[in-house]
């Protein structure tokens, strides 16, 4: 039977992208976690990472038993929990995952309410841009992870985990202030010679724009490429472009220098999901609803 120990270290070498990171996460050296990993490589007869100068990279079986780890550790982190349960102990830490954007405009209140309900639990938050965290989730080491998918992006698969979508957030055309195509919405076709702002290619917020153009048959051309929409919108107040923002976002933005307005012809959004295991200690159903709340609020 193979040592779950060895087995972790794997799977925290696989989430840290590195032994380094991994050794300096779990208080080992980084020499004792290369000897931990050369003996499951031995035991198991094959190996499991190649290593190179931007990291390491999982095999093909070091993939296969990764996905099995990370399963592995989460079984046992629940039976930890509910150990404790039996014993009356409740629940003293819950781990989240978010993305940026939600965590400015969604979490923030979340936390505070949680907080207020739950003053025991300590709370923590990591970020993580989509589509990453899943595993994360499986491994129990995030309780909670709060992600999203744009219009036309596929969700990543959730074997094993329970996803929820809890925001369908609208995108909406940002033009500077006096732009002439604010005062009716416009289509993208009406926009052909706009300089846009947007993620880069593979970006979730770039591959949506790019499939609604490409479904329109327009041309766009994407001249300024960041993830942040603090950014675009502050370069869209500059007057150097257009770009879609979501109405979350727009929502805690300061007025002035933007316009914005729904684009026609098209149906532009991105959907907030939570995701956990399927079955939740508490208190993550108590945070999953104050998410909910929140997010229509």
């Amino acid at each position: 039977m193979l040592d779950a120990n060895r087995v972790r270290v794997l799977v925290e070498i696989a989430h840290a992208g590195s032994i380094a990171a991994a050794a300096e996460r779990m208080s080992f050296t980084a020499p004792a976690l290369s000897q931990q990993l050369a003996k499951l490589e031995r035991e198991l007869g094959c190996s499991l990472v190649e290593r190179g100068r931007a990291g390491i990279r999982l095999t093909e079986a070091g993939e296969v038993l990764l996905a099995y780890g990370e399963r592995v550790l989460g079984e046992l982190r629940d039976a930890e929990t509910a150990v404790r349960a039996t014993a009356g102990e409740a629940p003293r830490r819950l781990a989240l995952g978010t993305f940026a954007s939600a965590g400015k405009v969604l979490v923030p209140n979340a936390l505070a309410a949680f907080g207020e309900a739950h003053p025991h639990v300590r709370l923590a938050l990591s970020d993580v841009e989509p589509p990453g965290g899943y595993g994360l989730v499986t491994s129990g080491e995030l309780d909670l992870l709060i992600t999203h998918r744009y219009s036309g992006v596929n969700l990543p698969p959730a074997a094993g985990l329970h996803r929820e979508q809890i925001l369908v957030d609208p995108l909406l055309l940002v033009l500077p202030e006096g732009h002439p195509a604010a005062a009716a919405p416009p289509r993208l076709a009406d926009l052909a010679d706009e300089e846009w702002i947007c993620g880069a290619p593979g970006i979730s917020n770039r591959i949506s724009l790019d499939r609604a153009a490409e479904a329109e048959g327009v041309p766009l051309s994407v001249a300024y490429e960041t993830r942040d929409y603090e950014v675009t919108l502050a370069l869209i107040r500059a007057g150097v472009g257009v770009g879609l923002i979501p109405r979350s976002i727009l929502g805690a933005a300061l007025p002035g220098g933007w316009a914005a307005l729904p684009l026609a012809g098209v149906d532009l959004v991105r959907e907030v999901y939570v995701v956990h295991r399927r079955r939740p200690p508490a208190p993550v159903p108590e945070m999953v609803a104050t998410l909910r709340r929140t997010a229509v609020s």
